[in-house]
Formats: structure tokens, C-alpha cells, sequence
């Protein structure tokens, strides 16, 4: 099984578009959302119509779950707040019933568990970021996949994990080698945040054991523009697009 992965789409539909049309052209097998379909950007039921067409699994983000009245978000930051509050006004009926159904997790082929946030308690959205995070995971050691794929973080990062510590990934391709489970946070569509501001998915061949992170360029001035433009949305989440933050 080829999957291909990608997450945190954050209603930017140029971003989204540019990285489904690079794993078109790549191949893959099956295409797996792992949430955060809405939230900051200026497009939210183009990108939930094209994940919905799209991806044969979707996987519940805590964006989503505000937009769908599946959570308190009354502590977010303002702005972020005042997005999800236009959003859950712009989203279609269909597209809300959608956002209503999804998962907080699935499992897929060849011991694959994906997620949005830590697996330790899906509904927590806990970020993982860090060898010390990565290592939470040690006490469900027995009921992580092979391979354990999130978002929420906006982050390339990868983890192996041994039942008794865990180890950082630092490449962008690497084999998933016996003895480990590996979490591996797959970066963001929509809204990168590591100073690089090209769209990230991800590749995961089942069969080879290999995966694989891949950056996209896309048309990001439009993507900002868009936000700009619109009332409700905070300029800053337009600027981040071009940083890359």
C-alpha cells in the first residue's frame, strides 16, 4: 500500500490543489486526511468539497471540531477564534455534517494508526514536537501502529520509539526498521511553520517500509491575498503564509 498523507489543510485551497496535483503525479494507493480541513484561511468549503472528493479517510482536526460545535474553543486567541466563528458561519450544510462525522482516528493498512494530535488521548489534540513529547507515547507502546501519523503541529518531525526511549528522525526519507514504533508528525498543507513556506505531504510505501516528506511550492501571494481580502480574517494569518510561521 502507497499512502499518501497530508494534513492541516486550513481552508487554503492553492496550497491544497498544488499538493494534490504533485501526488497525482508521484502515485499513490490511497490519500489520507489527518484533519484541520478549516480554520485560518479563506476558503473553507472549496478545500472540505476537495478533501471530501479526495481523501478515502478523513480524520477529525480540533479546527474541525470547533467549526462543527464538537468543542469549546472560548480559549483560543482571538483571532484564531474569530476565524472559527466565521467559518462555522460560511460552511455549507454539507460540509458541516461532514466535519459532524469524522474520526478522531483510524487504522489503515500494514499497522498504520493515524491521527491528529498525540495518540495518548486523541480527543486532547496534544502536540508532538519533541523527543520528550515523542516519548508520552512509550507507556501505549503496544497500541501505537508500526507507523503512528499525525498533524496538529504544522511540523515535519519524525520519532522512532523503543519501549524504552525515543530517538528524533533527522532526514527527509528514511526506512522504518524494525524494534520501533515510529510518530511521525507529516508538516502542514495550508499553513508550514517552519520558516519554509512551501506546502508539506508525506509518502508511506507499507510494502517497502520507506517514507518520506515532500514540499510543494504554490502559488502563496494569492493564498495571502485571499486572506487580506477577506473581513473577519486577521491580516497576521496572511503573513504567516509568506513566512512560512
Amino acid at each position: 500500500m502507497r499512502y499518501a498523507i497530508f494534513s492541516d489543510t486550513h481552508a487554503n485551497i492553492e496550497a491544497l490543489e498544488a499538493v494534490l496535483g504533485a501526488i497525482d503525479e508521484r502515485g499513490a494507493d490511497t490519500l489520507i486526511c489527518l484533519g484541520d480541513t478549516v480554520g485560518y484561511g479563506a476558503e473553507p468549503n472549496a478545500c472540505c468539497d476537495l478533501v471530501r472528493e479526495r481523501a478515502e479517510v478523513t480524520i477529525l482536526g480540533n479546527h474541525d471540531a470547533a467549526v462543527a460545535g464538537r468543542m469549546d474553543y472560548s480559549y483560543y486567541y482571538d483571532a484564531a477564534r474569530e476565524a472559527l466563528d466565521l467559518h462555522a458561519k460560511m460552511i455549507t450544510p454539507e460540509n458541516k455534517a461532514w466535519l459532524e462525522s469524522l474520526p478522531y482516528s483510524a487504522q489503515g493498512a500494514g499497522d498504520v494508526l493515524f491521527c491528529h494530535g498525540s495518540p495518548v488521548r486523541f480527543e486532547d489534540f496534544e502536540y508532538i514536537v519533541s523527543v520528550e513529547q515523542a516519548e508520552a507515547c512509550i507507556p501505549i507502546w503496544e497500541r501505537l501502529g508500526k507507523v503512528t501519523l499525525i498533524g496538529h503541529s504544522h511540523l515535519c518531525r519524525a520519532f522512532a520509539i523503543s519501549r524504552e526511549r525515543g530517538h528524533e528522525v533527522v532526514t527527509t526519507e528514511f526506512p522504518i526498521r524494525p524494534g520501533f514504533r515510529y510518530v511521525i508528525s507529516v508538516g502542514s498543507v495550508g499553513q508550514p511553520r517552519d520558516q519554509d513556506p512551501r506546502a508539506s505531504f508525506t509518502i508511506y510505501d507499507t510494502d517497502a517500509e520507506t517514507f518520506e516528506f515532500v514540499r510543494v511550492p504554490y502559488d502563496v501571494e494569492r493564498a495571502a491575498r485571499r486572506i487580506f481580502e477577506m473581513p473577519g480574517l486577521a491580516d497576521a494569518f496572511g503573513a504567516r503564509l509568506l513566512a512560512g510561521v
